[in-house]
Order: structure tokens, then C-alpha cells, then sequence
């Protein structure tokens, strides 16, 4: 089949590094490669979205190197705050961005070279229908051009929870938008029952926000109750996932939410933020496998929480719609099926 080049961020492939979009990176590729696409991966060296002028100029050079007429597929979060290399290359290559999360509501200045990179790629590729109503929004794209390739999973074996539903995990990079501040609130307020948690991700990223969540915590008596392992992989991965009943996400800001479908491929309900994309990875038909409530409100993130820790009925509904909704999520496979799609259209012009 046809050759693929494909532009990544460097370190994809590290598993002290398991964010969403490397994590669906990865999985592309594997799936585009099954399908028969030639593909020749590039891992371009920078601090995106925020590169320095060496980083840039690593990229051109890659895609100098790149063939004229050749289909391209590139990581948004390189090439969205590229538009100097990418948009005087979009008449030489078949350019397509898939867009993990869009830049310009969150990273300072980067609105305009985004809209610039994306009006000029031939197809646009986005995690969830809210994240391409916001690019067209945004963008003022081409409807026709942006299209949406929801993250997949593989189905897992269903935790067997506890009887007391109080083994609850999140994972999650703390950083600001992911709300481990809320989160520490509003186990502030549910001190009073059993309950245990895990925050499994980086800390690496924003110590001051880990500094401040630690000491919330500390302050509360709860350190002892609320784990922090670090990112997690593989079988640690698995296991964390295997000892929990509820997944906790209060994010602030989601495109998707992977970690979502995650926990519902094990059957495990999930809390969450009403955010984003976060709805959509819930699902809804036949009753929802798990609770949704406004982000930044740790009061109401509380409530849920109780709810779910002092409600043996509730617990049991949930855990039934979450197997339930294990069975009707879409595979990696699907996902690079629906991209394969789109770099077929593109091509065949």
C-alpha cells in the first residue's frame, strides 16, 4: 500500500511518558502498518507545543526529506505550533493533522498559527465530535475536511471490585487541567467514610501543583490514604485497574478522556467531569455507566462520591452498565480503520 510519514513527538515510545496522545500514537501506527500502509515513523525533538527555533528547524529538515506529493500525517501537537514549516509545505505534501487536543483555548498565542496550519492541511483528524465542533468553531474550517477517529481499547478482563466500593483511582498527569485539587478537596470531605485512592501519573510535570496537592492532602490527615506511584505501564497499569471499583477523572479540560473507556473496557464505573469529550467516552445508551458532574466543583465531586461510597444499590447499577458498555467499545483496530479512511480520500485526490 501506499507510503505513510508520519510526525510524532519524540519519546512516544517511553513508558514514563503514558499521555493519551502518545498512547493513541502509538496504537495508530500499529493499526495503520496492519492495514498494509507503508509507514515511515518520525520522532521530531522539541518542547512542544512550546519549541524553541532548534526544534522547528529539526522538523523542516524531516520534512524536506519527505518526497513531494507524499501523504503526511502529523501530530498536532507538533504541528499546530508549526505553521512557519508546515503551511509552505501543504501544496508540496498531502498534509493531514490529527489534533489530540487543540491548542489555542489553552496555549497562549497560538491560536492564529493553528487556524494557519489547519486551513491548509488537506484533512483534519480529531478524538471526539465536541473536539471538532470546537475546531470549526475556532478555525472556521471546512466541515468536510475535519473528521473525528474516537480513541480506541482493547476489552480486559472485568475487575471484580469490593464490597465496599471504596478503592478509588485516578489516572492522571497532575497537572492543572487534570484537577487533583479538587480532587484532594473533595476527599477532604468524604474523610469520614472508608475509602482508599491511587493517583496514578507524572509528577514530574508541574511540581508545584504535586507540592500543593500533597500538602491539601497532609493538612486533611489523608496522606496516608492517597497514593502517588508515579506514571504507570503495562502490567503495574493493569493491576491498579484490577484492584479499583471507581475511576475518578476531575479534569478540567478533556478532549476524550482515554483513560474513561480505560477503566469501562474492565468494567469499572466512572466519576468524571462533564467536560470536553468526557460524555461521549461515558456513553449514555442504557443508562450511564457512571457519574457526571461540573468541573472546579469539588463540593459536588464530594457528593457524587458519597453517593457511590454509602449507596449498595447505585454501586451495583453502575457496575452493571459499566460491563454492559464494555461490550460496545470500539477497538484499536476501528480507529485506525476510520483514519485509513481519511488518508485514502486525501490520497485519491
Amino acid at each position: 500500500m501506499t507510503d505513510l510519514h508520519v510526525i510524532v513527538p519524540a519519546g512516544i515510545h517511553d513508558p514514563a511518558r503514558p499521555s493519551g496522545g502518545n498512547t493513541y500514537d502509538r496504537h495508530l501506527v500499529a493499526g495503520l502498518r496492519d492495514l498494509g500502509w507503508q509507514v515511515h515513523e518520525h520522532e521530531v525533538v522539541g518542547a512542544w507545543p512550546h519549541p524553541v527555533s532548534a526544534a522547528l528547524a529539526g522538523l523542516a529538515a524531516v520534512l524536506a526529506e519527505v518526497p513531494g506529493g507524499a501523504l503526511v500525517l502529523v501530530d498536532g501537537l507538533v504541528g499546530c505550533c508549526a505553521d512557519g514549516v508546515l503551511v509552505p509545505e501543504a501544496d508540496r505534501l498531502r498534509l493531514v493533522v490529527l489534533v489530540h487536543m487543540p491548542l489555542g483555548p489553552t496555549v497562549p498565542g497560538a491560536a492564529a498559527g493553528e487556524r494557519r496550519v489547519l486551513s491548509a492541511a488537506s484533512a483534519v483528524v480529531t478524538p471526539s465530535a465536541w473536539s471538532r465542533e470546537l475546531l470549526l468553531d475556532t478555525c472556521a474550517l471546512d466541515p468536510e475536511a475535519v473528521h473525528v477517529a474516537r480513541p480506541g481499547v482493547d476489552a480486559r478482563p472485568v475487575a471484580p471490585g469490593s464490597a465496599s466500593g471504596g478503592e478509588l483511582l485516578c489516572v492522571a498527569a497532575v497537572t492543572p487541567h487534570k484537577g487533583h485539587t479538587d480532587l484532594a478537596d473533595a476527599l477532604t470531605l468524604v474523610a469520614d467514610l472508608p475509602w482508599r485512592c491511587v493517583c496514578a501519573g507524572s509528577l514530574a510535570l508541574d511540581p508545584a501543583r504535586v507540592a500543593d496537592v500533597r500538602d491539601r492532602l497532609s493538612r486533611a490527615g489523608l496522606s496516608e490514604r492517597v497514593g502517588f506511584p508515579g506514571p504507570l505501564a503495562g502490567v503495574a497499569l493493569d493491576e491498579a485497574y484490577a484492584a479499583a471499583d471507581l475511576l475518578v477523572l476531575p479534569s478540567l479540560t478533556e478532549t476524550y478522556g482515554m483513560v474513561v473507556t480505560e477503566a469501562l473496557a474492565r468494567g469499572i464505573p466512572v466519576l468524571a467531569t462533564a467536560v470536553g469529550g468526557v460524555p461521549e467516552a461515558i456513553g449514555s445508551e442504557g443508562g450511564p455507566p457512571g457519574l457526571l458532574v461540573p468541573s472546579g466543583r469539588p463540593d459536588l465531586l464530594a457528593d457524587a462520591l458519597r453517593s457511590w461510597l454509602g449507596d449498595d444499590d447505585l454501586r451495583s447499577r453502575l457496575r452493571r452498565r459499566a460491563v454492559e458498555r464494555r461490550l460496545a467499545l470500539t477497538p484499536w483496530s476501528g480507529t485506525a480503520a476510520e483514519v485509513s479512511g481519511v488518508l485514502e480520500r486525501v490520497w485519491a485526490v
